[in-house]
């Protein structure tokens, strides 16, 4: 492999074999997501199927910063209680935002002997991330990359990671994916949208330019983007020839997404059939991870936790408003999570009561098309995706289409700055955020 040159990477594994015997081949990936990729969420995802989760992104300059490291360590990678990159939270990849490759390089051996990797974003679009000079905003700068992936590369005992956003050409986007490789980066995850795309022009992700980059390296390929059902994995990993695919939203929605399917293909040949054990009872999910929240003695940031119960509860909260607007109205405090559990129990009581009243109708009668996005909507008490339609727009270069949820790794999400209130009116009218796209005639994949 290029760049190795230190008796320190001579002893770790590389590319393939770390991908193999470290990390077990892994092929179902949970993205990192700010606020939302947190511990208590990572052993969910791991119950449920996903084989790799990363941290949320860390700010490497506040987590090496003498002023600013004690209490942004506690809140972002706690390890003094041995759970944080302990035994059940493992394999974990750390993922840090940087532009300084000393301050990257100090963050990353804190975490090293806690982690199998240590990746770098460099693939945030948000404003934030330009003002930061992190992200995708370092794209254009190839020298201070470089610099960054091979400092870790020669001095961890660890590998170091990549995440990236393609450009607007095949071309830029494998040469940039080439020079990541030469640089240290044992993998490469590829989110197949390029800068520009985010917020309310998130749009398509193209699998056309993953592929590309997964012709062009000799390295593991993880893809990113376009993964809403679970089988839109094996689709994906056809087309791309990836070697993973990771997902964010569509996982946030339904947290059994990477689960083991239940159901033959022949047996899902309707239109309107579904895996019932890829899509179970929202509610369900919502208490195992609350259970699993309490259980902790690490602290898990509340406003993680609300960020999840919205999401996994979507589909019946616009119905059942009144929970809605308790789950919005509860505050940080030590009765938090108490108060939680009990608007969910209530939740689910609701469930199961309106599945009982169709119990004696089949599965695929109670399932509907959504006119404008062409997706399949599920009874409302049960796990699924989200979209909504946006203007036809023209794919870049793949031909593939679809409603397009937005993106919420890469540094994206940022629930936890948003006051209550305003979480709780996004479900009382078209959210701005949230956009979706419609294009062509192929169902969304997130």
């Amino acid at each position: 492999m290029p760049g190795l040159t230190s008796d320190t990477n001579s002893q770790k594994l590389s590319g393939y074999r770390f991908y193999e015997e470290v990390l077990g081949s892994p092929k179902y990936v949970v993205a990192p997501m700010v606020d939302q990729s947190e511990l208590a969420w990572r052993i969910l995802s791991r119950r449920y199927g996903a084989q790799l989760v990363y941290t949320p992104m860390i700010n490497a300059k506040m987590f090496a910063s003498e002023k600013t490291r004690k209490g942004y360590r506690d809140q972002n990678f706690n390890i003094s209680n041995g759970e944080e990159g302990g035994p059940q939270d493992r394999p974990l990849i750390v993922q840090f935002c940087a532009n300084n490759a000393d301050q990257l390089l100090e963050s990353a051996k804190f975490v090293e002997p806690h982690c199998d990797a240590v990746d770098i974003n460099l693939g945030c679009p948000q404003y934030i991330a330009r003002k930061g000079h992190y992200g995708a905003y370092l794209q254009d700068e190839w020298d201070l990359i470089h610099n960054l992936i091979n400092t870790l590369h020669k001095n961890l005992s660890i590998p170091v990671t990549a995440k990236f956003r393609v450009f607007s050409t095949v071309e830029k986007t494998v040469e940039y994916a080439k020079m990541l490789e030469s640089a240290g980066a044992q993998i490469l995850t590829c989110h197949g949208r390029t800068r520009e795309q985010r917020g309310h022009s998130t749009g398509l992700a193209d699998w056309a330019k993953i592929r590309a980059v997964k012709d062009a390296v000799s390295i593991p390929v993880f893809a990113n983007g376009n993964i809403l059902y679970h089988s839109d994995i094996e689709e994906c990993l056809r087309i791309t020839g990836a070697d993973a695919v990771m997902s964010a939203e569509g996982q946030l929605y339904n947290a059994a997404l990477f689960a083991p399917a239940q159901s033959s293909s022949t047996s899902l040949s309707s239109p309107l059939a579904f895996d019932k054990g890829l899509h179970p009872p929202h509610a369900d999910l919502a208490l195992e991870y609350l259970s699993i929240v309490k259980g902790l003695k690490t602290k898990t940031p509340m406003s993680a936790v609300k960020g999840h119960l919205f999401k996994l509860m979507r589909p019946a909260l616009s119905r059942e408003t009144d929970l809605r607007d308790r789950l919005g109205k509860v505050r940080n405090n030590d009765k938090a999570i108490d108060e939680y559990v009990e608007v969910v129990q209530q939740m689910k009581a609701r469930m199961e009561r309106d599945a009982n009243e169709v119990e004696s109708v089949s599965a695929e009668e109670l399932v509907k098309i959504d006119p404008a996005t062409r997706l399949k909507v599920l009874p409302h008490w049960l796990a699924q995706p989200y979209c909504r339609p946006l203007p036809i727009i023209a794919p870049q270069s793949t031909g593939m289409s679809s409603p397009i949820p937005r993106q919420e790794e890469d540094g994206e999400m940022l629930t936890g700055k948003r006051p209550h209130s305003e979480m709780a009116r996004e479900f009382e009218r078209p959210v701005d955020e949230a956009k979706r796209a419609r294009v062509g005639s192929v169902p969304a994949m997130l």
